[in-house]
């Protein structure tokens, strides 16, 4: 079965549409590249994606260890190279508000950092993770 169906508006836009839940995002092409770059780029979503399901299976666990990470953020830098143009750094800051012992938190940085996604993106792209408790 399809995950979504991604539709060209024109004026370099697309809707994307997640058929299971009918949810929807705009994606426009950048300002550095023709585009308007009034929403998410496509480049915007994959690093965003990274630091997204590094915090769900970061929830997953913590969830599982009874630790509450509601609130946590993500703050999301992507970095584009050109010849060929493509991410070539993702850094994701993360501020958790969880009070944790140090196991706790090793355990749970680990996790994030075997998310799907992470595992997903090329080698080349440098990943710089930071973990900010509180």
């Amino acid at each position: 079965m399809p995950t979504s169906i991604v539709t060209y508006l024109g004026a370099l836009r697309t809707k994307c549409v997640h058929l299971k839940s009918n949810n929807s995002f705009i994606t426009d092409a950048p300002t550095d590249n023709n585009g308007k770059g009034e929403a998410f780029s496509p480049t915007d979503t994959v690093a965003t994606s990274l630091a997204s399901c590094m915090l769900t299976v970061m929830g997953i666990k913590a969830r599982d260890m009874e630790v509450d990470l509601t609130e946590t953020t993500a703050t999301v830098t992507k970095t584009m190279d050109v010849n060929p143009r493509r991410i070539s750094k993702i850094e994701v800051v993360f501020d958790i508000p969880a009070h944790v012992d140090e196991k706790t938190r090793k355990i749970l940085e680990k996790t994030a950092n075997t998310c799907p996604v992470h595992y997903s993106l090329h080698p080349d792209i440098e990943k710089v993770i930071t973990f900010n408790w509180r």
